[in-house]
């Protein structure tokens, strides 16, 4: 047991002998029902609201405001300080700790627009703060000071005491809180040091000094690779292209984005890469990253012997949830990160999880999950603390959405926009030839599971979500005659009920 934490409480949802993902990208989630020990999560038995006891005025404590914190500084904190202030109660009252050096900011531009060449107007702070990614305002620094938000930047939280419901950060703070609200999101999954995962050239991007960090050797670089074919691969890739490197991207899989893409569809997407200079090596596994004689990496070795020469590596290869220092309360090591009911409260009264970290009860699948995506991360901010604010009771009800832009860049050719909703099970239609539309749809048991279209109108990518969540009967063959992406995309709306079309 960590000595961070006091006191060990009994976990509420821990699941033994973690199995493989099988539900695809979006769905990382066992069965709700056949989970005993989720099942055994109950939150009726659980909390009201933790009462706030006005914190003594000791200046042992190195916040002032003290009934509310959020640990971690990323997109879910932005937008849960949002509803706060939009409930009027953030002002003395909420105080933010995190690691990171900035305000909260949207991270997804750090493999998007941040890239971009530096003569291709490359995304700055503070131009992406959130919440300016979903038409909100943009909350600089000084816009928390405004609002009365305490803010402690690059100070991690590296241990909790529940009973005292107080926090220590790693220079030695002492935080005190009456609700805790923890958004720490996850980290890089690193290759260890021994085979070269720390060398000089080398690079994980979770945060902006990680980004400035790349965008440094990519000034130098002449040949870069890319490890693993997910969304940081393909987007980083992408970016390589706009800087006019020697680029190739390597992965284990058989194609690009195999947790979603179908063969077909990643079929055209490597092509497009292919078509703008970009190398594929698939069903690759790494032996080590080389270095040169001074140190810097210079090569990636292949299990086969074979060696790629690069004189930058980004690894691209997943991310683990941010659970420490919190691990005692209640972890589900199924899906990983900490589990959550439907209001996203802990095991713990008055202690809550949001984002990356929270593990969830998907309500349309009956299952619990996690999602690792900023869409969730916003939603799941928002309706966590208007139900610690105020009297709502309704369940979180997600549809799960992924989107990826590349290529987007001054001077590009062709740009690439796609969007996924739902649950990416059963049999596949597939429409279009990618010039530039194409849609893929995934039928299960006749219902309309899930649709991701690349290059759609605003009209037809606002019918996506609406498709999904209603899981309409389809007629697979009209489906699968339709001349056009518009042809099957009106097939699929006219099966809707009247009401999920207006």
């Amino acid at each position: 047991m960590s000595s961070a934490v006091r006191r060990v409480l009994p976990m509420a949802a821990i699941i033994s002998n973690p199995t493989s993902l099988k539900h695809g990208l979006s769905l990382f989630c066992p069965e709700l029902h056949s989970s005993p020990s989720c099942s055994s999560f109950n939150p009726s038995r659980r909390f009201q609201r933790r009462n706030f006891v006005a914190a003594s005025t000791s200046s042992s404590f190195a916040n002032d405001n003290r009934e509310f914190v959020i640990v971690g500084g990323g997109n879910a904190a932005g937008y849960a300080a949002r509803t706060f202030v939009e409930h009027g109660v953030a002002n003395g009252k909420l105080c933010i700790v995190s690691k990171e050096a900035h305000a909260p900011y949207e991270r997804p531009a750090l493999t998007k627009a941040y890239l971009f060449p530096l003569d291709k107007k490359p995304a700055r702070l503070p131009g992406f703060h959130t919440c300016v990614g979903s038409g909100g305002e943009r909350q600089t620094p000084d816009w928390y000071k405004d609002q009365g938000i305490e803010m402690f930047y690059e100070d991690p939280v590296t241990g909790i005491d529940i009973e005292k419901q107080t926090l220590t950060t790693n220079s030695g703070k002492l935080l005190k809180y009456g609700s805790l609200i923890i958004a720490t999101g996850c980290t890089a999954t690193r290759f260890p040091e021994k085979i070269g995962g720390n060398l000089p050239g080398v690079h994980y991007i979770r945060d902006v000094a990680d980004a400035d960090s790349l965008i440094s050797s990519l000034e130098k670089s002449n040949k870069i690779v890319v490890i693993g074919g997910g969304y940081i691969g393909m987007e980083v890739a992408a970016a390589a292209v706009g800087w006019k490197l020697d680029t190739t991207i390597i992965f284990p899989e058989e194609h690009l984005l195999q947790r979603l893409f179908t063969p077909s569809l990643a079929q055209k997407y490597e092509q497009l890469y292919s078509d703008n200079g970009v190398k594929f090596v698939k069903g690759a596994s790494i032996k080590s990253l080389e270095a040169n004689s001074d140190g810097h990496v210079a090569g990636v070795r292949l299990d086969n012997g074979s060696t790629i020469e690069a004189d930058t590596v980004v690894v691209g290869i997943g991310a683990k949830p941010a659970v420490s220092p919190f691990d005692s309360i209640g972890l589900n090591n199924k899906v990983g990160g900490i589990q959550v009911d439907g209001q996203f409260r802990t095991s713990v009264p008055g202690i809550f999880a949001i984002g990356d970290v929270a593990a969830f009860p998907l309500k349309m699948y009956n299952r619990i999950a996690r999602v690792e995506h900023v869409d969730h991360a916003r939603r799941s901010a928002q309706h966590c603390t208007k139900a610690l604010l105020t009297a709502n009771t309704s369940t979180y009800d997600y549809l799960p959405y992924f989107y990826s832009r590349v290529f987007e860049y001054e001077g590009s050719p062709r740009k690439i926009w796609w969007q996924f909703f739902g649950d990416n099970v059963g049999e596949t239609v597939e429409i279009g030839h990618f010039n530039p539309k194409v849609a893929t749809f995934w039928i299960d048991s006749g219902k309309l599971k899930g649709v991701l279209l690349e290059s759609g109108s605003l009209e037809e990518f606002q019918l996506l979500p609406k498709l999904a969540r209603n899981q309409p009967l389809v007629d697979k063959a009209k489906l699968q005659n339709a001349s056009s992406v518009e042809e099957a995309l009106e097939i699929a709306r006219a099966s809707l009920p009247v009401e999920a079309v207006a």
